[in-house]
Formats: C-alpha cells, sequence, structure tokens
C-alpha cells in the first residue's frame, strides 16, 4: 500500500491549557485545510466569548466546551500535508477525561506532547508521557508552546528539552523532535520564523512529517468476526482486518475451533477484489461452511493460539476495582467472564510509590493484573498486534476498565 494512500493517525496531548487546541486550529489555517467559511465561524464565537484564540474552536464540539473552555470530547480531525494524510486525535489533557486519551491514543501511530513553555513540565505531562508508553506509542514529537511568553528564550526551551529527554530515557519511547513553537503567532509551525534564530531543528509540520508509520500488513493476519451473513447459498463472514493481509487462496486457521479452511472469495461492497489489507471492512467467503458465529478470530495459520491467563496493565475509570472482581472482559468481537488480580499498583507520576498487592484500585488508578478469562480468546502482546492486545472491562454492562496485553 502506498503511503500517500493511508492516512497517518496521530494523537495529541498535554497538561491543562497548553494549547493543544490553539495549536492544532492554526496548523488547519496555515496548511490550507480549514475553509474560510470554519474560520469565520471560529472567530465569531470567540469573539463573542470574549476569547484571545478562535482557532482552538475548531476542534470544541459543544456549546459546553465553548463556554468552559476546555475540550471534553475525543475530537478527530483530517487534515493533509505536502506528504501525506493526517487524522489528529485531540485527547483531553484534564485527568478525569483521561479515559478518552486512552481511546483516542489507542488508534494512533505517534503522539505530539505540548508543553507550556512558561508552566513547564507538570505531573500530567509525566502521566501522558508514561501512558502513552504503556500504550506501545513509540514516535513522540514534543511541541514547546507559547514561546512568545518568555521572549523566545533559549534557555528557557532547553531546560524543556533536557527534562522531557531525561523522563523518555526510562520509557520505550522516542523522542523524534523536540520543537519551540507559538501556536498563537503560527512561529514554527508550518513556517519557520526570525524570532527563534537559534533553532536549527524542523517545525512542527516537517517533524510530523518526518515520523515513520508503523505498518501492520506484514504482521500476522487477525479478522475479528463481527456478523455472520447467509446470501444466495453463500456464507460470508464479515469484519476488519485489524492487521496482516488476505488474498484469496490462502489458507486461514478458525478460532476457537481450531479448523482450517480457505479464502474462495473476498467482498467489498460487491466487488470481488483478490486481496484485502489492514483497516479494510471486508466479506471474506471461506471453501468449508462451519460453524460460524461472532466473536470467532480468523487467523494465519500457526500464528496465534488460545489462552485464559493474561497478564496486563489495567486503567480503572468507572467505579472501584476490588482485587477478585468478576466482570466481562471484551477483545475486539470475543467476549469472556474473567476474574481480575490485582498485582501492583502505580503512579506514572510517582514510580517509586508502587503498592504491592492492592485491595482496588479506584478511577483514574493503574495496575499491573494477572486475568483469568473462564472461556479461552485469542490476544497478542499490545506490542505485536494492538487491536488484538488491549480489551474492555465491563461491571454490570458499563464499560470500566481497559487493558493493555502483556503476556
Amino acid at each position: 500500500m502506498n503511503e500517500n494512500d493511508v492516512v497517518f493517525p496521530i494523537v495529541i496531548t498535554g497538561h491543562v491549557d497548553h494549547g493543544k487546541s490553539t495549536l492544532i486550529g492554526r496548523l488547519l489555517h496555515d496548511t490550507g485545510n480549514l475553509t474560510e467559511d470554519r474560520y469565520a465561524e471560529m472567530l465569531h464565537s470567540s469573539e463573542s466569548l470574549g476569547k484571545e484564540s478562535e482557532f482552538a474552536f475548531v476542534l470544541d464540539s459543544f456549546e459546553e466546551e465553548r463556554s468552559r473552555g476546555i475540550t471534553i470530547d475525543t475530537a478527530q480531525i483530517f487534515f493533509n500535508s505536502p506528504k501525506r494524510k493526517y487524522v489528529i486525535i485531540d485527547a483531553p489533557g484534564h485527568r478525569e477525561f483521561i479515559r478518552n486519551m486512552l481511546t483516542g491514543a489507542g488508534h494512533a501511530e505517534a503522539a505530539i506532547v505540548i508543553v507550556d513553555a512558561v508552566d513547564g513540565v507538570q505531573d500530567q505531562t509525566l502521566r501522558h508521557l508514561h501512558l502513552l508508553d504503556l500504550l506501545g506509542i513509540r514516535e513522540i514529537v514534543v511541541l514547546v508552546n507559547k514561546m512568545d511568553l518568555v521572549e523566545y528564550r533559549e534557555d528557557v526551551f532547553r531546560d524543556v528539552e533536557q527534562e522531557i529527554a531525561r523522563i523518555v530515557a526510562g520509557l520505550s519511547l522516542h523522542l523524534a523532535a523536540c520543537v519551540p513553537i507559538s501556536a498563537l503567532l503560527g512561529v514554527n509551525v508550518a513556517t519557520k520564523d526570525g524570532n527563534i534564530t537559534w533553532y536549527a531543528g524542523p517545525t512542527f509540520l516537517e517533524a510530523i512529517d518526518s515520523l515513520q508509520f508503523r505498518t501492520l500488513e506484514e504482521k500476522p493476519f487477525r479478522f475479528p468476526l463481527q456478523d455472520v451473513y447467509r446470501h444466495t447459498g453463500e456464507t460470508i463472514l464479515v469484519g476488519r482486518v485489524e492487521s496482516g493481509s488476505i488474498s484469496v487462496g490462502e489458507q486461514i486457521t478458525l478460532l476457537p475451533e481450531g479448523v482450517e479452511s480457505t479464502v474462495s472469495a473476498i467482498r467489498i461492497y460487491g466487488a470481488e477484489p483478490t486481496s484485502a489489507t489492514t483497516g479494510q471492512s471486508v466479506g471474506l467467503v471461506l471453501s468449508d461452511d462451519l460453524p460460524f458465529c461472532r466473536g470467532d478470530m480468523l487467523l494465519t495459520p500457526a500464528s496465534g493460539q488460545l489462552t485464559s491467563h493474561i497478564r496486563a496493565t489495567i486503567f480503572w475509570f468507572h467505579g472501584t476495582c476490588p482485587d477478585g472482581l468478576r466482570c466481562i472482559l471484551r477483545c475486539a468481537t470475543q467476549a469472556t467472564f474473567c476474574q481480575i488480580t490485582l498485582l501492583t499498583k502505580f503512579d506514572p507520576a510517582a514510580p517509586n510509590c508502587n503498592v504491592a498487592r492492592p485491595e482496588l484500585l479506584d478511577i483514574g488508578e493503574i495496575a499491573q493484573a494477572e486475568i483469568t478469562c473462564e472461556t479461552p480468546i485469542m490476544i497478542d502482546p499490545a506490542s505485536e498486534v494492538f487491536s488484538t492486545g488491549r480489551f474492555v472491562v465491563e461491571v454490570d454492562g458499563v464499560p470500566a476498565g481497559g487493558g493493555i496485553v502483556r503476556l
């Protein structure tokens, strides 16, 4: 697949009021991805509320957000650079909305972390870096925003840059670039600016264009079955290719049944392509009529197996999670009852304050856990295939936590 045909998902996160929304609005404007009508609407909204920056309103989807001055919903904004297509996922910086950040970042290939030059690195910045690491994101670009408020001083930028480098050195993140910017004034966002003569690095746009696309096409084939349609004597298995690719004539294994079959046809909106790849929603027709049902997994033969025991990092966002909790685990289209054994509770902003064998998790807390499934499921380490390496935990029908498989 040509990179120009792929949308590159990238999450942006940071502390409250460090300027994420203003940055994205400015980027869309300066790259020609913002229409004049949309810009006029933003300008009117900011003037009516007495706000300094009209660009922040490009991501605000609700009137409540506009009046409170914060971004609540995880928004997705599409734009094009000269190099490729992007979807920017705006993850809220407020602690009570970290669940949204995790949901958004779970779809990202890389991350932008924005830091206020005046405030510097905050506890929330540290937490976001650790959470991005837990989510398996490897490439990050750090933006030191509001440089105009510190008179574009190099020493202020270098202090933040060094602190970020120190934190990242203890994680699995790769700091692709650290860029001094002013989102409000457009300095170093899409074009270079004479105010920062001491900086010879890339602009924000150049930095994200340099990020490496971590393709899933060469990974093992994963196809969680969403539904089964029977039409004119044909059984069509409907789902989304979560990793790898598949072609007509290839063999697959069906789990949990453990039987093999051959792909005899692929259906996409009435067409019959000979192959399908990561990210495509398709219908597959197999050579054998097997007892298919939602929750089955089609995969490359000998590339995965069922398990009842999972080592995971879990994040709790609804109610509490007592040690030994019985609940429902959902991974892709699979579902099973499970029991959670809490091993170690930890705070990413205070790595030396771990709690062994905690009695429970509260909202916003993170733990290493062992999960025992009542029905075996097919999972992958999140570092290998993220969509089958993450899961949601439901309590009384409500999503209460999320997890990343470590195995």
